[in-house]
């Protein structure tokens, strides 16, 4: 599967469970990217991240039968960071999302918001 493939169906975990603020981020034409997409999404509460998450990672698996290389931020809830090499997955608080503000630092992507 393409990674802009893998991007679509992580997007359609999150929407699953009414993760809002959608964003993909091609990042294919950064210099010194470590990855080819980003997709980030915002849940209203703790509980609502980790469902997000749970549902990106049973829609990959359920789609394409691969699991995250790496899983980080579970234990909190606040920014749940799914690593699938050539796509990377950012859940996050609001609150935390606007601060960290990963829009802001990879400026040069192209952007693709779902509605």
């Amino acid at each position: 599967m393409t990674a802009e493939a893998l991007s679509k169906v992580i997007v359609k975990g999150m929407e699953d469970r009414k993760a809002s603020n959608i964003v993909i981020m091609d990042l294919r034409g950064v210099k010194n990217s470590m990855t080819d997409f980003f997709v980030i999404c915002s849940g209203n509460s703790d509980t609502q991240v980790e469902a997000i998450a749970d549902a990106v990672e049973e829609e990959v698996i359920k789609t394409n039968k691969e699991k995250p290389w790496r899983t980080e931020g579970k234990n909190n809830n606040e920014w749940v960071l799914i690593d699938y090499f050539n796509v990377v997955v950012h859940i996050f608080l609001k609150d935390q999302r606007n601060y960290f503000g990963l829009e802001e630092l990879w400026g040069d992507a192209k952007f693709t918001y779902v509605e």
